[in-house]
């Protein structure tokens, strides 16, 4: 079995969970098409992820990054979202570098709790409570985009709000599993503050991956 001290920290191998060619379900780029790559690993451990099975990476295949990259320039896709899990956990330079290489913009969806690497045409930034993000990746960060579970989130919502760029997108997501309860009041809350849009997780209204 793969232990995690036997990933490569060069990065040309990931740990990959799963890829596909897909349609983007959040924030500002929804309705899209793009290749997506699920990478393994995450210690953030929000109580509501989705996709906990990525967590652990040691239970998913170490592939070439040069595999992983040519499985995405064969899609026929104009982008490549990089996904998780937490994907800045592993150094993504070498993959960054072949999907350009390949002429496919780079797309990263990150809760910033580490280091960036990689080359990056949008970074969407959703910042969580147990490893909150750092200064750098604020500033960078194309959109952001905040889950909103209770309304102690709009508070921490506002908190980032101040540390992103001027151009930076602002989007409040419900929590799926609190949609019902929580909607009313980011409908509430963006009517008062118009700075900010919602983002809905589309893809799961129409039970596509």
């Amino acid at each position: 079995m793969v232990k995690a001290q036997d990933i490569r920290s060069d990065g040309l191998e990931l740990p990959l969970v799963e890829e596909f060619f897909s349609i983007q379900g959040e924030g500002y780029h929804s309705g899209e098409a793009a290749w997506f790559i699920r990478i393994g690993g995450c210690d953030v451990g929000c109580n509501w992820c989705d996709s906990r099975f990525s967590w652990d990476p040691v239970v998913h295949p170490l592939v070439t990054t040069s595999d992983i990259v040519q499985h995405a320039l064969n899609s026929g896709a104009r982008s490549a979202v990089v996904t998780g899990g937490e994907p800045l956990m592993w150094n993504l330079d070498p993959l960054c570098e072949g999907l350009k290489k390949g002429g496919l913009k780079t797309f990263i969806e990150t809760s910033g709790s580490y280091r960036i690497s990689g080359r990056w045409d949008w970074i969407c930034l959703s910042p969580k409570v147990n490893m909150p993000p750092g200064k750098d990746i604020c500033l960078r960060a194309d959109e952001l985009k905040v889950i909103i579970e209770n309304s102690d989130d709009f508070e921490w919502a506002e908190k980032y709000r101040l540390l992103v760029g001027e151009e930076c997108r602002l989007y409040l997501q419900p929590e799926w599993s609190s949609f019902s309860a929580i909607i009313p009041a980011i409908v509430e809350y963006v009517r008062k503050n118009p700075d900010w849009k919602i983002s809905l997780q589309i893809h799961k209204y129409m039970h596509i991956p």
